[in-house]
């Protein structure tokens, strides 16, 4: 069975309405390659929003990276979710991501830095729903065992609830500036 070698996720940080003129912007730190990684994020941030219910209507949601520390798709996917709760988008469920890494030795590292990832055998990517903590978007790159991605999995799973929990702080104190 593999440890987890680092159980902590680093620091959040997030910014919200950080752009003028615009219904919903958000910046989300935590700290790809282009095409795939975009359609990544349009398909998983598609699974979650209520289209029916804005016809006719374009979301568009820019990202910019700032910086890469590493887990840039889950950092992306989290942005994206802050962005359309600030848009005040309806959505099913909130969405969020996790990357995982398994070293050389076969350990688990939650939240990998880049150097992590390009010294680990593989990284892969979740994305889970904020209702029943299900699997909305895996993406995986390396060699792993069953093994090894069933603990990626659990991990990444309990993960989320501490980002479903930021993202619920993060609203709340933006709503408590604006009463």
């Amino acid at each position: 069975m593999s440890c987890l070698k680092q159980s902590n996720l680093r620091g959040f940080a997030c910014e919200q309405s950080c752009l003028t003129r615009s219904d919903g912007s958000a910046t989300f730190n935590q700290g790809c390659k282009e095409k795939a990684t975009e359609q990544l994020i349009k398909s998983t941030c598609e699974t979650v929003l209520l289209v029916a219910l804005h016809p006719r209507t374009a979301v568009v949601i820019v990202l910019q990276e700032m910086q890469n520390t590493g887990s840039l798709l889950s950092c992306c996917i989290n942005a994206c979710c802050q962005a359309l709760m600030d848009a005040g988008i309806n959505m099913r469920c909130l969405v969020c991501a996790v990357t995982t890494t398994v070293d050389q030795e076969g350990h688990i590292i939650l939240d990998p830095t880049s150097k992590q990832e390009e010294d680990g055998k593989a990284v892969l990517t979740f994305a889970f729903d904020s209702k029943t903590n299900g699997v909305i978007m895996t993406t995986t790159s390396g060699i792993y065992s069953s093994q090894e991605y069933q603990e990626c999995l659990l991990s990444a799973q309990h993960a989320s609830a501490k980002i479903f929990e930021f993202y619920r702080d993060s609203i709340l104190k933006k709503l408590s500036r604006v009463s």
